[in-house]
């Protein structure tokens, strides 16, 4: 049996004999279908036009109809996705702001973003909460290298170190170890 072959031309993007990429039709196609797929920031697109080999032009062209079409804007990509992560994943500002930065949001649209996102969610009481869980979690009898650990993991998830200290002390639980710890030392 034989493999399919597609025609060349730009029906399915494909560049033809004189062509030096997909149109910009085609490119506007291959767009859509990603974007159906999930949210894209204006540079993660273009990289992604760009490795499939539409030019430049193609690239801008597209880019602007899907802005004027309201299909593509990082404010509000940063916004839902900033929202999202401190919501639903217990993110903490700062592992927010590196993943959004990550996703190659317009810079201009991270703190605001970040503004949103923790006006409606209280930063100390979610490191509350992913505390309880973690503490839940732990092998006991606590070791210092364990506090170690707790505390490492609970910087990777965005929070302020002097607010983990804080809260770590807070808990009689900890206690034993957090008081016979330097936590500051600790926790680099």
């Amino acid at each position: 049996m034989r493999p399919k072959v597609k025609p060349e031309g730009p029906q399915n993007g494909t560049p033809t004999a004189g062509g030096s990429g997909p149109s910009t039709e085609a490119a506007f196609q291959i767009a859509i279908r990603s974007l159906a797929a999930r949210p894209y920031s204006v540079a993660e697109l273009k990289q992604k036009l760009r490795l499939k080999r539409v030019t430049s032009k193609a690239i801008e062209e597209t880019v602007t109809r899907l802005k004027k079409l309201g299909f593509l804007n990082d404010r509000k990509l940063a916004e839902q996705y900033a929202s999202s992560l401190a919501r639903n994943r217990a993110f903490g500002r700062f592992r927010v702001e590196r993943e959004l930065r990550a996703r190659r949001v317009d810079p201009r649209s991270v703190e605001p973003a970040l503004k949103a996102a923790f006006e409606e969610i209280d930063e100390r009481g979610l490191l509350e909460r992913v505390l309880d869980k973690k503490i839940g979690s732990l092998r006991l009898p606590l070791t210092r290298a364990r506090l170690a650990s707790l505390l490492a993991g609970l910087r990777r998830r965005g929070f302020r170190t002097e607010d983990i200290i804080r809260a770590v002390r807070a808990r009689p639980e900890l206690a034993p170890v957090a008081d016979d710890a330097d936590l500051e030392a600790v926790e680099e």
